[in-house]
């Protein structure tokens, strides 16, 4: 859960940030592989980012 909710976190836009492309987000998460994150998890989230991309866009707040 902890990898979805930062994804999350950095790609969508807060009133003190603004969202993260979806590509760089996932480059913050692997660069925290072994010390924030599970490096099995950080993995499987590198193999399956298209969908999580394609997830996070169809349940987005914003509008398209």
């Amino acid at each position: 859960m902890a990898v979805a909710d930062v994804y999350d976190a950095l790609i969508s836009k807060r009133v003190y940030k603004e969202a993260y492309p979806h590509e760089q987000a996932i480059a913050m998460i692997l660069a925290e592989r072994g010390s924030h994150f599970d490096p099995d998890v950080a993995n499987a989230l590198q193999e399956i980012a298209e969908t999580f991309h394609a997830i996070a866009k169809q349940f987005s707040d914003e509008a398209a």
